[in-house]
């Protein structure tokens, strides 16, 4: 019984496994803080390319004056691979042509969408309400799906919107020749 109790005492006494205890304590931790960070890292690269693409999309639509279907094409192709790496299947895009009246009165004169669209046109702020002129509107949307925490939060809808006064004179689309703001 004295020999038991003398190696429970020895065995109380090593110090030796202590910094693999630790390690078995830690390492969870620090592997979790890890891939959080890379996740939020992965998710903010994203939404920045998100937007990018936005100010693209309004930016090569506005320097037009007359667009056809495959003008669009293209500048939503182009428009597409901003978010490469990222795969271009989980991203909606439309562009409208916003013609505002005398009165303030804003109207879509007309919309191009790709793979589905973005919806509606957003209202638009009133800083940007000029009477008898247009606007273009890019609108981005993007379904990101996290590599690690998607069981947690599942899909996130990445948004954004973006714009811009025509540059020469408001494009007119499709193959119709409809000026935007007749």
């Amino acid at each position: 019984m004295m020999r038991l109790l003398a190696r429970l005492v020895r065995f109380g006494r090593d110090r030796r496994g202590v910094s693999a205890i630790e390690f078995a304590l830690v390492a969870p931790l620090m592997v979790a803080l890890y891939l959080g960070c890379v996740e939020l890292s992965d998710g903010i690269a994203v939404d920045r390319k998100v937007s990018l693409t936005a100010a693209a999309l309004a930016n090569l639509t506005s320097e037009s004056t007359a667009l056809t279907s495959g003008d669009m094409t293209n500048i939503f192709n182009a428009a597409s691979a901003i978010i490469q790496p990222y795969s271009a299947s989980n991203m909606k895009m439309t562009v409208s042509c916003l013609s505002i009246d005398a009165s303030k009165n804003v109207t879509t004169k007309w919309t191009a969408t790709s793979n589905g669209g973005v919806g509606t046109a957003a209202s638009v702020p009133t800083d940007l309400q000029v009477a008898s002129t247009q606007l273009i509107l890019a609108q981005v949307s993007y379904a990101y799906k996290p590599i690690v925490g998607y069981t947690i939060s599942g899909t996130l809808t990445l948004t954004d919107k973006m714009y811009m006064m025509p540059r020469i004179s408001a494009p007119s689309y499709p193959d119709t020749n409809t000026k935007c703001g007749t």
